[in-house]
């Protein structure tokens, strides 16, 4: 049996030594080497990579597919040597979406519930008891982006008993308990969003979309979960909103710039949930089976 040939490429991520094992175990009709070990680049019909260097793709003029190992291809679309029209497959795993949605059920009960403030009173040994707003259907939920991610985190939380309405620039299929707004909604479904979950994906028309402005729209007191792209919040105008008032807090895990500098103000605000781009991250042996079945049925021929 004669084997497509992929390559592995990247240049920060230990992608060779994890991902080539788990393709001759689970993906025997394809084959898997890192660049060194590639004698005919002519001969390469696919890469995997995450963050490809600006020469990744010069050397090998059959490349027919480009696979992310992650649900992000910022990167991958922005490299320099890759042709414009090579097609970029993202990640697309089930289970990312169940670790995506399970994150943000625990965020949003740490805003709804103001875990941060229980914290801060246990320091203090402070018996000081909320007995009001602790319904779910006292927080109005809004998932900014809906793919298969922000689809299982709205299903987790409408499960859970909360309002839930998600936004996409164009119609979905329909999810039960959710309620749907498109591009010409954007202020209705910002201004019934008490806790606003933002997974979209990096796109020119996405890119530093949460400003000051949108972040005026959501009603007082609401709270940010930023799991989407980094470069999609404007950080500066995050913190102002938060330090005025009218936001309650954030989550944030990712950023502009990662790993988040040293000094950078989210790391010690007080408000400011930090993580570090650890909202969910796919299971490898997912990856590259989603990899050889694309590959078997787009590109085998």
């Amino acid at each position: 049996m004669t084997r497509i040939l992929g390559v592995v490429h990247d240049t920060r991520l230990q992608l060779a030594d994890r991902y080539i094992p788990l393709f001759e175990d689970l993906a025997p009709e394809l084959e898997l080497r890192a660049p060194e070990d590639i004698d005919r680049p002519e001969d390469v019909r696919f890469m995997v990579t995450f963050l490809p260097a600006d020469d990744a793709f010069s050397p090998y003029p059959e490349m027919r597919a480009v696979f992310s190992i992650g649900a992000g291809i910022d990167a991958i679309q922005a490299c320099p040597s890759r042709p414009a029209d090579l097609p970029i497959h993202r990640v697309e795993d089930p289970d990312q979406a169940q670790q995506m949605a399970g994150f943000c059920a625990f965020h949003v009960l740490w805003h709804h519930r103001e875990m941060a403030a229980w914290m801060e009173a246990r320091g203090r040994q402070a018996w000081e008891r909320k007995l009001y707003g602790l319904s779910p259907l006292d927080k109005r939920i809004g998932v900014m982006g809906f793919g298969l991610m922000g689809r299982a985190i709205a299903r987790g939380l409408a499960g859970l008993g909360y309002p839930v309405a998600s936004y996409s620039r164009r119609a979905p299929e329909p999810e039960p308990g959710v309620t749907h707004y498109t591009e010409e909604g954007l202020d209705a479904f910002l201004g019934q969003s008490d806790i606003l979950i933002n997974v979209l994906p990096l796109t020119p028309q996405t890119q530093g979309m949460i400003g000051a402005e949108t972040l005026a729209k959501l009603p007082q007191g609401a709270a940010l979960i930023h799991i989407g792209r980094g470069g999609q919040v404007d950080e500066d105008a995050l913190v102002a909103a938060i330090d005025s008032g009218h936001l309650s807090g954030a989550s944030v895990d990712v950023f502009e710039t990662e790993p988040l500098p040293e000094g950078h103000p989210l790391w010690t605000h007080p408000k400011v949930f930090v993580t570090p781009h650890i909202a969910s991250i796919p299971v490898p042996a997912n990856v590259v089976r989603g990899i050889r079945d694309r590959v078997l049925a787009t590109y085998s021929d």
